[in-house]
């Protein structure tokens, strides 16, 4: 995983260096900063696949490398926690089991 200096220089050298729409810029740094709280799993529950594939192409990363599986705020997740009570994560985030996938997070508590 990258460190937080390293992380401020991507996200420079690929501010600078963007050619495209700027809200796609904009989310994938989101993705990338937000993810290193909450972990790739919990943004699979919130994004789908070609989403996350497209800002890690215009970031040149793998989340699933330089974000924790689980971050340390994955239990301020909604999704997370409903995902918890279930048996197959990949189910949740195929959509199979409904009533799982959430955007939403709670106060930590």
């Amino acid at each position: 995983m990258m460190t937080d200096k390293e992380v401020m220089e991507l996200v420079n050298k690929k501010t600078i260096a963007f050619k495209g729409q700027l809200n796609e810029l904009e989310g994938a740094i989101g993705m990338l900063i937000v993810g290193r709280h909450f972990g790739w799993k919990v943004l699979l529950l919130i994004h789908d696949k070609k989403t996350m594939k497209k800002y890690e192409n215009i970031l040149g990363v793998d989340f699933r490398v330089e974000l924790p599986d689980v971050g340390k705020h994955a239990d301020k997740s909604v999704a997370w926690l409903a995902v918890q009570k279930i048996k197959s994560f990949w189910k949740a985030v195929k959509g199979e089991e409904p009533g799982i996938r959430s955007r939403k997070i709670k106060l930590a508590g």
